[in-house]
């Protein structure tokens, strides 16, 4: 029986040893270096974005960065993706952090996790989610009690999702992020600290954490107890860029969290590139002083269906392409910077190592004109009213993405009136008696109509299409609607317009399906849900051609596409191979304000540099 009880300790010890050996990996900050295991390591990280990519190419995207030369994958994680509707949280399917993590593992990457609560990125109100706008007196990004309880919460489910793949339990989490880039928004240390203590209390405490901000601003916020990180671009001075830190802290490991390597567009503004050469220049600048950095974008991907944020101040919203001028363009291709880039890292490489093969690129299909058969008028298919006394935003109406439609009927008029609109937000058409009688944009700052005389009982029909929240500074406070008011001005004066009905049109792929087709050809000018099919006999990658179009959104087998606006530049919209089928395909697309002719196509190659009307203020800021 001694005998037996001994063999079974053995035994038990032998099982245990994989796991305990795992436990004494170790990543660190140690003097002027980061510490892998106790021995010197530079982190060459890519930041690329699972929300951006289709999940089943997520692996052909991370072997792709690892032939690049990297081993590191960089990523945020997207609070409003992941609880859509308030404690409803999903972390299933394209939304599994988790598996995107593990296959970055299998391929010898590791990882740093960049929960947020705000991400900026260019993504819908920089990751926030909407719903919290429903409570007007709302503080974001600060110790507001609910917003506090709801990020522990967030990053609760974070960590219930990746605590456990640190490296110190055997994962390849090396480093998570506290907060982002908070310089650019406020002072707020005590926020800045409770945040970082609900990281620690959500699992993260195998790994160190750091903060990441610009040189201009990063001791504003700084923690003593986190790493500090400088973000900065192609062309910075690097000396520069860094020697505030090493005065503050001359044993530190430095590193660029952010070395951005081109940019992203708005609608209505230029196509956004950035040189090959200065972006090699920098990262052989870094990595021959130790210092390691992160690069946005490596690959940035596509902010699928209504996920694209907007600028501020000046709101711009961006496009549905996030290319970014990135190594990796937005289908996952080589372009000729991924080979310089591949070029450069492939000198710096742990001696005995190779840079892997390039995978193959997705294959490329072309799909010939697909005419759209069948038309559903939006004002013949609204959804069932609400009724308010007075204009209220989009949230108010329990609504956080697509159009809403404010009607009401006019009193008799034998003189021209003028109506203001304060404000609408984003994209506004107003009918009169169903013809339209203006196009209000935001972006302009528009939002006066002359309105003819009336007959009593006319009817007003204001239709504001929401775009991307603002992500960045204090333009994360986006309303969406009408969010001020409405008024009519006349020689009597002014006076405020009441009694509305409110319809709530969302962009989910189940209501534009379900709609009331008819067998037409065009709806004119008229807000419409067009469909039809196209069939195919092989698969592949393809860029739907939307020079047709006016403003609107596209679906696909029931994928959401993304935006797509004729003032460019994006004039095409990436659709992965991976969710086209052989045989019979379905394709919607809600055009605003009707197409010139209702047909697309299928493109090779995307069209990303046409621009066809001036819409967005070019302001730069980061991420």
């Amino acid at each position: 029986m001694k005998n037996k009880i001994i063999y079974l300790l053995l035994f038990c010890t032998c099982l245990a040893l994989p796991g305990q050996a795992q436990q004494f990996k170790t990543f660190e900050v140690g003097k002027k270096t980061f510490l892998l295991n106790g021995e010197p390591f530079i982190v060459k990280a890519a930041e690329l974005h699972y929300t951006r990519i289709p999940q089943p190419y997520w692996e052909h995207r991370i072997k792709m960065c690892k032939a690049l030369g990297m081993n590191t994958i960089c990523l945020y994680v997207f609070w409003n993706i992941h609880e859509q509707e308030e404690g409803q949280f999903d972390f299933t399917g394209q939304n599994d952090i988790a598996a995107f993590c593990r296959l970055a593992q299998k391929h010898g990457m590791y990882v740093i996790v960049r929960p947020g609560p705000y991400v900026c990125a260019e993504w819908e109100m920089g990751g926030l989610p909407w719903w919290l706008l429903k409570k007007k007196d709302i503080k974001l990004r600060e110790q507001d009690p609910y917003y506090m309880e709801r990020v522990k919460l967030f990053l609760n489910e974070v960590g219930k999702q990746l605590a456990d793949l640190q490296i110190s339990k055997g994962g390849n989490i090396i480093m998570v992020q506290v907060e982002n880039e908070y310089g650019a928004f406020g002072i707020d240390k005590p926020y800045i600290s409770e945040i970082r203590d609900m990281v620690k209390q959500a699992g993260f405490t195998g790994v160190p954490l750091f903060q990441c901000d610009w040189n201009s601003n990063f001791e504003n916020n700084a923690l003593d107890d986190l790493l500090w990180t400088i973000n900065f671009g192609t062309g910075a001075n690097i000396d520069e860029q860094f020697k505030r830190l090493k005065e503050l802290r001359p044993d530190t490991p430095l590193m660029c969290s952010e070395f951005w390597s081109g940019w992203f567009d708005h609608w209505g503004a230029k196509h956004e590139t950035r040189s090959a050469e200065e972006l090699v220049k920098g990262m052989k600048e870094m990595l021959d002083r130790n210092i390691s950095f992160s690069l946005y974008m490596t690959h940035g991907g596509t902010s699928f269906g209504h996920w694209g944020g907007a600028n501020f101040p000046n709101f711009s919203p961006t496009c549905t392409s996030y290319d970014y001028d990135a190594p990796i363009n937005e289908s996952g291709k080589v372009t000729p910077k991924y080979l310089e880039v591949r070029n450069l890292l492939g000198n710096y490489l742990p001696e005995g190592e190779t840079l892997p093969e390039i995978p193959d690129s997705i294959p490329t299909i072309a799909i010939p004109a697909i005419k759209m058969t069948e038309v559903a008028v939006l004002f013949d298919n609204l959804p069932h009213p609400k009724e308010s006394e007075d204009i209220r935003t989009m949230e108010a109406f329990d609504q956080g993405w697509g159009s809403i439609l404010y009607r009401t009927s006019l009193s008799a008029s034998d003189k021209e009136q003028t109506l203001l609109i304060t404000e609408a937000h984003d994209w506004a058409q107003v009918f009169l008696n169903g013809k339209k009688l203006a196009t209000l944009s935001r972006l302009k700052g528009e939002g006066v109509v002359k309105l003819p005389p009336l007959q009593e009982g006319d009817r007003l029909d204001i239709l504001v299409e929401a775009m991307g929240r603002m992500n960045f500074g204090k333009g994360i406070y986006d309303w969406k609607g009408i969010t001020e008011k409405v008024e009519l001005q006349s020689d009597k004066g002014v006076e405020l317009v009441k009694d509305w009905k409110v319809y709530t049109i969302p962009v989910d792929y189940s209501f534009a399906r379900d709609k009331q087709y008819k067998q037409q050809e065009n709806a004119g000018n008229q807000p419409a849900y067009y469909r039809s099919t196209f069939n195919l006999n092989e698969l592949g990658d393809t860029f739907l051609n939307m020079m047709n179009w006016s403003k609107g959104m596209v679906w696909v087998n029931g994928h959401a596409i993304g935006r797509y606006w004729e003032i460019g530049p994006q004039q095409t919209l990436y659709v992965p191979g991976c969710w086209l089928k052989k045989g019979e395909n379905e394709i919607i697309i809600l055009d605003m304000a009707g197409p010139s002719k209702a047909e697309t196509e299928g493109l090779r190659q995307p069209i990303l540099d046409v621009q066809r009307g001036n819409g967005a203020y070019a302001v730069s800021y980061t991420h």
